[in-house]
């Protein structure tokens, strides 16, 4: 359980990190709470680690003058969670990972470029040995799915959910100093192996979010009160007009490979909400595809995130937007 002997890089500045991440071998660490236990468990052995947290430029929450949101990837979660001006979906996603340690030191882009997670996967080398590894890592099967050839492993951060829900953009860092801008569900591939659609070197900078309308919140199922990753989490930002809805984006987390926008929502504008709410749990279970990656049953997690996404439009819609 020891780390494996390793450069540790601290650059003071975009530019500097965008050099050294490009290094072979080379990976980015702001909080470590996620890639720290995976080195500890073997399953990452970087020869190089580049630290972000001295890196000012992605530590700052801008909000501009047409009321876009800009938030630094270097922001931790617990400033996240704190700042009353960012939206509830936001804050409540950020405020639902782990606990205040690991909030303090855990940041925005750590926790939308996490790692997917699997039974298979998250173990000690001796464990994945015995079962001659997998997909993911050194094997030729994923266990959960073993008549494909894709990592099924579950994307289990918070944040994206709440952020593909506000109709977010990341911005990228790119050698040579460019910035791309990008719908932030291209950040993901879908392919639980390699989940984070990044070429080497890159760097998460940002994120923005446009000025926010109407209401959002997340709601997430877990093992334990807290501390855990979401068996299903479901995002919600809606808007009401003459008490039907008149705009709806929902995003869920922790139940396929890569968090995604709910397609086919835009069949509940001009709905009442209390008419909306069996419809959307449809429509979440028609797409959440859960496999056997966590010790939750894959039905159950089915139909805990219908649940959710009901129980949350209802809430949301009566004002409670918490």
């Amino acid at each position: 359980m020891l780390l494996p002997e390793l450069t540790l890089m601290r650059p003071q500045t975009l530019a500097q990190a965008l050099e050294f991440a490009a290094e072979p071998g080379a990976r980015l660490i702001a909080g470590g709470t996620g890639l720290v236990p995976n080195m500890r468990l073997g399953v990452e052995a970087p020869r190089t680690l580049v630290s972000l947290e001295r890196v000012g430029e992605l530590q700052a929450i801008e909000q501009r003058h047409d009321g876009t949101l800009r938030i630094g990837s270097g922001v931790t979660l617990q400033r996240i969670a704190d700042d009353e001006v960012l939206p509830a979906a936001l804050r409540a996603a950020a405020a639902a990972v782990g606990a205040p340690a690991h909030r303090s030191a855990a940041t925005l882009g750590g926790n939308l470029c996490l790692d997917t997670r699997c039974l298979y996967y998250n173990q000690s080398a001796e464990w994945r040995a015995s079962n001659h590894y997998c997909l993911k890592r050194g094997g030729e099967i994923c266990h959960v799915a073993p008549k494909g050839n894709v990592c099924r492993a579950a994307f289990s951060g918070d944040v994206a959910a709440a952020a593909l829900a506000l109709d977010a953009e990341v911005e990228i860092a790119r050698p040579g100093g460019r910035i791309d801008v990008r719908a932030l569900a291209r950040l993901y591939s879908g392919d639980g192996a390699q989940p984070i659609a990044l070429e080497p070197g890159e760097i998460v900078a940002a994120i923005r979010i446009p000025a926010p309308a109407g209401r959002s919140g997340y709601a997430k199922a877990r093992r334990r009160g807290a501390i855990d990753f979401p068996l299903a989490g479901v995002a919600i930002a809606v808007g009401l007009h003459s008490n039907r809805i008149a705009h709806l984006r929902v995003a869920l987390t922790g139940t396929n490979s890569n968090p995604f926008a709910l397609s086919g929502t835009e069949t509940l504008i001009g709905a009442q909400p209390a008419a909306a709410g069996a419809p959307l749990a449809k429509l979440v279970q028609k797409q959440v595809k859960p496999l056997r990656t966590t010790i939750g049953a894959a039905d159950y997690r089915r139909q805990v995130a219908a649940v959710l996404a009901r129980r949350l439009l209802e809430r949301l819609t009566k004002g409670d937007s918490s």
